[in-house]
């Protein structure tokens, strides 16, 4: 199975979008991502209908933030992507009936709804204003300014 790396790349994004001043085209976004304009416009219509986003048309247009980063938590972008799969583990549906098998999914289910739980506990006081001041830290180590990466140069 193969991973959602949705959240990771939309919260990349947003980070960008907060240090710019000006819009960034779906082009731009699409190559920083290696990915396609079309891609990025469907994964930042379900941002922009949370209001975190806008986005306008034509020359000067593209995508902007509507919020500073310190007030989008992770849960905030986590849910305006419609929660993607945050575990990949699957139940067995070998034999239906057999107790041993009921058994191991029912463990593994709590399990993985505990998990679940305390990750979105965690992604709600993650805000993208921590981040931001990590990678600023870690730019600031290396003797660089933060505009030198990505598409803000």
């Amino acid at each position: 199975m193969r991973g959602d790396s949705r959240l990771s790349r939309m919260l990349h994004v947003l980070i960008h979008l907060g240090r710019r001043k000006e819009a960034a085209t779906s082009e731009m976004i699409a190559k920083m991502l290696n990915t396609n304009p079309v891609v990025v416009r469907r994964t930042m219509a379900g941002l922009r209908e949370r209001g975190y986003v806008q986005s306008e048309k034509g020359h000067g247009g593209g995508w902007k933030l509507t919020r500073s980063l310190d007030q989008i938590s992770l849960l905030d972008v986590y849910e305006a992507l419609e929660r993607p799969e945050l575990f990949c583990l699957v139940s067995a549906s070998d034999h239906a009936g057999c107790l041993v098998e009921i058994s191991v999914n029912e463990a593994l289910e709590d399990a993985r709804r505990e998990a679940e739980a305390l990750l979105l506990s965690r992604f709600a006081t993650l805000k993208l204003s921590d981040i931001a001041g990590d990678f600023d830290r870690r730019m600031d180590m290396l003797g660089l300014s933060p505009g030198a990466h990505g598409f803000d140069t």
